[in-house]
């Protein structure tokens, strides 16, 4: 009786501690009902539930039958038990505690079992679904596959039997100690014939489990950092792989040995094979490889580690998708025309000018519009306008809960539901005050051109509450209006019904409040939002799917806007791979996520049918997955290259572009990311979006490049360009540029812009007129066979946050230039006559604009006269003729001017 009072008090415990989980997964389903995507809900949660219920159930039966045959063994043995020198009470009182705890506690340390299981899912099911790589390791023989899918799942399999035997001997040995079946006199250790055959019994089973770790570590070698290169070095085949093989073979033999010792007195047996085991370890894995490594190894490590050398290169570059990039010399020549940049018009008309911090910062002064309206990131995209391809930014205007006026429970779920609207404007268009141009703009949106937004609001984003109640009786705030709301109920299809005053009560207990419960604005026709951050909503639906950290926003052709959320495989079981931190080392661009902004609809598009574990995921959820051809055209036309897969990339290319072992193992050609200056901090050049034509190519195209430098020095060496555009998408090229010609790099052409008199006498005036000058990044352009530099500079009150893009620099070779413009600063180096529709910023001064040109063309001309000076003492003769006759041309215009 008292045994079934306990359990039910048990049941009562476990049922509370529950409570709460089952509360959460009948809203999860829900909400998984609500997306269309039950098969993820019911897989993952059957796979969960049954790795829990049979692991931790064995985990149970093994513990509470063992302990229940210790507690069977014979408990008569008093002519030891005055002597026994370990005093425990008597098996008399223990047995009635212990047989009435027993099944409870086996059932307990089972529930503590069972959620570690449960998190093996996805092991499991990449074991069930494996898909073959295709490519073998060159060591063992197998395929890639086995090392991805189904390594790590031998391997939980391993630790859960290690711990679970080794947990079970020892409550099974302290059974028996508390039965006297294990006494210690002082004539040594007494085991009783059934202690004994059953702990042996125990420990073989224990080195049976022990002899397939020792099996699974021999592939472990192939993750090994001890080397001249990541994977399996020259000590780890020729020591440490025959150490384990022995060892293996050790094992087994120990585990009959053991099962021999029962028939046999004493312990001969089981201290022999552990002796042999403990012996090969030491010797096996320790002392041997070090002894190999240090006098055969390393007095010529080149020669041996050679062949491992090669093994990590090769998979490195596959696993990171290096070796598909292609590679090509870059001449880096100084022969710009400004023919040339008349036939890379597109490419010049869409260099990013404006910088995302100094464009997000003005953002938020211009367009926020209230308090409560934030704008998180500013993206990069391209459209097609007015038959003109052109690179813009754009940015969501979402609603921060955090900044309302009143943070009263109806504004925060009932009321302010969702932002509005986006900007959208050129990379490259400013107005007369430096500030941006808008094709987009204003609540409700404004559009100066073709694309329009016919469905403005955000009620899923980067930036949201918990959950909000749409089509209540509640006013639901559209948008601002003057002095006035304008008010609106949702009429898209997203959201969980709320039917019932029982929904109601269960959301209560989800969102621990009795607002919901008690509220009368909530109604049977009301719906519930929630999960609607973006990045929290597509990870629920994929787990397994690792999602890019910029997700992006895209303009519809119906007007509806979209985010697009870039969606990764990763591994950190590929051989020989050089790993990355918090990643692993293998790693695909397999899937691309959309999300509907006004009623959360999700769609994923499969974009990299040649990954294999993203074919096994699909393989489990069939359906989950569409083809990426089955995108809209619309939303196909904006897929980009992810810039935090480009920046893994391209930190791996810095090293692995070196396919020679020799020239790898000296890092003779090592390179290395520019840095810049950011806040004070140095920090990594960030990749950057831009339309150019690459060389060879015939048209323009969505790039993302990053340019390289030698490591510990500044001259440009090569950059890497990703390509965004069909039918290149995803296509790495690499340019090298010449080792015996000087390239400026970016901290170089940094130098020459602070060493130039005239700019820095500008840029220290500004300073000094208690504002500050915003340096933009510096962009590297390659156009024909040469390179060209531009870089933005922003002007800022100090304690303002409205910057202005007052100056562009271009450099060329040897030559700088800093206008107000960049068709102006191009002017300057290239000559030529002035583009077409440029717009002249307003200078700092209020002066006449006679007077102001008059100004600036003799400013003009002073710099090409001390330019000139400084060519003249480099003896280059031909860019001192060069600056002579551009100055020539300005003091012609200058006395034009004065007629």
């Amino acid at each position: 009786m008292r045994r079934l009072t306990g359990l039910f008090f048990f049941a009562v415990l476990v049922l509370v501690v529950f409570l709460g989980q089952a509360l959460s997964l009948f809203t999860d389903w829900l909400w998984f009902q609500e997306v269309g995507f039950t098969q993820i809900f019911t897989t993952t949660l059957t796979l969960k539930v049954t790795l829990a219920l049979v692991f931790g159930g064995l985990f149970s039966l093994l513990v509470y039958f063992n302990i229940k045959l210790a507690a069977q063994a014979p408990r008569g043995i008093r002519f030891l038990d005055q002597d026994n020198a370990i005093e425990l009470p008597s098996p008399e009182l223990v047995d009635p505690v212990l047989q009435r705890l027993l099944l409870p506690v086996a059932i307990l340390l089972g529930l503590f079992a069972a959620p570690q299981a449960a998190s093996q899912w996805e092991s499991l099911l990449l074991f069930l679904n494996s898909v073959p790589f295709g490519l073998q390791d060159p060591l063992f023989g197998r395929d890639i596959g086995f090392y991805v899918f189904r390594l790590p799942a031998l391997t939980a399999l391993y630790n859960w039997l290690t711990f679970t035997l080794g947990l079970t001997f020892l409550a099974t040995g302290f059974t028996y100690l508390l039965y006297r079946g294990v006494q210690y006199t002082q004539r040594g250790l007494f085991l009783s014939q059934r202690t004994r055959t059953h702990l042996l019994c125990l420990a073989a089973c224990f080195l049976i489990v022990k002899a397939g770790g020792y099996f699974l570590d021999s592939f472990e070698l192939l993750y090994s950092s001890r080397g001249a290169a990541f994977g399996a070095s020259y000590a780890d085949v020729y020591a440490n792989l025959p150490a384990l093989r022995i060892l293996t073979l050790l094992a087994l033999l120990g585990a009959g040995l053991t099962l021999v010792q029962i028939k046999r007195p004493g312990f001969r047996y089981l201290l022999i094979g552990l002796g042999a085991m403990v012996l090969v370890h030491i010797i096996g894995l320790n002392l041997y490889p070090s002894f190999l490594q240090r006098f055969r190894v390393v007095p010529n490590e080149i020669a041996a580690e050679r062949p491992f050398i090669e093994r990590n290169i090769q998979f490195t570059r596959r696993a990171y998708g290096l070796d598909k990039a292609e590679s090509k010399d870059f001449p880096a020549e100084e022969q710009l025309t400004a023919a040339d940049l008349k036939r890379n018009d597109l490419t010049i008309k869409n260099i990013r000018l404006w910088e995302h911090r100094p464009l997000l910062a003005t953002y938020a002064q211009l367009q926020e519009i209230r308090t409560y309206y934030k704008f998180v990131d500013v993206d990069n995209d391209r459209y097609l306008i007015d038959g003109t391809y052109r690179q813009v930014m754009l940015s969501a205007r979402e609603l921060s809960h955090q900044h309302l006026p009143s943070r009263i429970w109806i504004n925060e779920h009932l009321t302010y539901t969702h932002g509005y609207g986006v900007v959208f404007g050129p990379v490259n268009q400013v107005t007369r005050e430096g500030l941006p141009e808008f094709f987009i703009k204003d609540i409700p949106p404004v559009s100066d051109g073709p694309i329009k937004i016919t469905r403005p609001e955000i009620y899923y984003g980067e930036l949201a509450n918990d959950y909000v109640f749409v089509k209540t009786k509640a006013q639901e705030l559209d948008y601002p209006a003057g002095d006035k709301n304008i008010y609106t109920n949702y009429e898209g299809k997203g959201g969980v019904p709320v039917h019932s005053f029982w929904r109601k009560l269960l959301f209560s207990a989800r969102y621990a409040t009795l607002r919901i419960a008690l509220s009368n604005d909530i109604t049977r026709e009301s719906r519930i939002l929630y999960h609607r951050q973006i990045q929290e909503r597509v990870k629920k639906i994929a787990p397994f799917i690792t999602f890019d950290r910029d997700s992006y926003l895209v303009i519809g052709q119906g007007g509806r806007l979209f985010w697009i959320i870039d969606g990764y495989t990763t591994s950190n079981r590929y051989p020989y791979s050089e790993p990355t931190r918090r990643l692993g080392n293998y790693i695909r661009n397999s899937a691309k996520a959309v999300v509907d902004a006004y009623d959360g609809t999700v769609s994923f598009y499969l974009s990299d049918p040649e990954d294999p574990i993203i074919l096994a995921y699909a393989k489990v959820f069939p359906g989950l997955l569409k083809p990426l051809g089955a995108m809209p055209e619309e939303l196909r036309a904006h897929i980009r290259y992810p810039q935090d897969l480009f920046v893994i990339q391209a930190r791996m290319y810095a090293t692995y572009h070196m396919q020679d072992p020799q020239v790898f193992y000296n890092k003779e050609d090592l390179l290395s990311i520019p840095h810049k200056a950011v806040n004070g901090q140095e920090r990594e050049m960030e990749p950057y979006y831009t339309i150019m034509r690459l060389p060879g190519e015939k048209r323009e195209e969505f790039v993302l490049l990053l340019p390289f430098t030698p490591n510990k020095k500044d001259n440009m060496r090569a950059w890497l360009a990703a390509r965004s555009d069909p039918p290149h998408y995803g296509k790495l090229i690499a340019l090298d540029f010449p080792k015996a010609k000087l390239v400026y790099g970016p901290r170089q052409i940094d130098a020459r812009i602070d060493q130039d008199a005239s700019i820095s006498q500008q840029l220290s005036l500004w300073n000094q007129r208690g504002s500050q000058v915003i340096r933009g990044s510096q962009l590297a352009i390659p156009i024909e066979k040469s390179l060209l530099y531009v870089q933005p500079l922003y002007l800022a009150a100090e304690k303002g946050s409205l910057p202005e893009l007052k100056r562009v620099i271009a450099a060329f070779g040897n030559q700088i230039a800093m206008e107000e413009t960049l068709e102006q600063s191009l002017q300057r180096i290239f000559g030529g006559p002035a583009a077409r529709g440029t717009t002249r910023l307003a200078t700092l001064e209020g002066a006449p604009e006679a007077t102001k040109g008059d100004k600036n063309l003799s400013s003009r001309a002073l710099e090409h006269y001390t330019r000139s000076q400084e060519f003249l003492r480099q003896g280059n003769w031909a860019g001192f003729g060069e600056e002579l006759k551009r100055m020539e041309t300005l003091l012609k215009e200058m006395q034009k001017a004065a007629k």
